[in-house]
């Protein structure tokens, strides 16, 4: 008998047969990707971002579920409001968040994502850099650890300006004038290892 799949490989399996099926990109990110650049922290879930077009969001869920998957929500209002389609994939009981991309930064995100092997299976994976500003946009403690391990991990590989120039932007939209000087402060942590 064949060994069994690691759950997170048999979830991203059956994730890209649907996208491949709708035509829509997709790209892992959060905890899942922050291990596969360098942080030690594991996670018992998976985040990921699709860009559906003009796909209906209940169009791919549909489309999820006979690739294997059920909704953990199904209260429509949720998605629409949070943009996040919270599901679970039943062969290995293995829980996901996908978010619903919208217009520019995402998208942006989603072209800068590079294909990265994992055990055999071609993943789209966002790009370290934009890894580090979506953990810093979140901010909490875990994510800001995240940030130092990749920084470290990947030092003298990431675009320092692409990331400054990202975070200036976020600032700039959301009036929010603490990301920047958040990820100096990451970033003078990750050097000082």
């Amino acid at each position: 008998m064949p060994p069994k799949p690691l759950p997170l490989l048999a979830l991203l399996a059956d994730f890209q047969r649907a996208c491949s099926e709708l035509k829509v990109g997709w790209y892992l990110f959060g905890a899942q990707a922050a291990l596969l650049y360098g942080s030690p922290r594991l996670t018992a879930d998976a985040d990921i971002t699709v860009q559906l077009g003009q796909l209906s969001a209940q169009s791919f869920a549909a489309t999820l579920q006979r690739h294997g998957f059920e909704l953990r929500i199904t209260d429509e209002a949720f998605v629409r409001t949070t943009r996040v389609l919270p599901i679970l994939h039943r062969s290995s009981n293995f829980p996901a968040d996908v978010v619903l991309a919208g217009p520019g930064l995402e998208e942006a995100f989603l072209e800068r994502a590079a294909i990265r092997p994992i055990h055999g299976l071609q993943v789209p994976i966002a790009a370290a850099e934009d890894l580090v500003v979506m953990k810093v946009l979140a901010g909490r403690r875990k994510d800001e650890e995240d940030v130092v391990a990749v920084l470290s991990a990947q030092r003298g590989k990431l675009d320092l300006a692409l990331i400054r120039r990202t975070l200036r932007d976020l600032s700039d939209a959301l009036a929010q004038d603490d990301l920047l000087p958040l990820f100096e402060r990451l970033l003078l942590e990750a050097t000082d290892d």
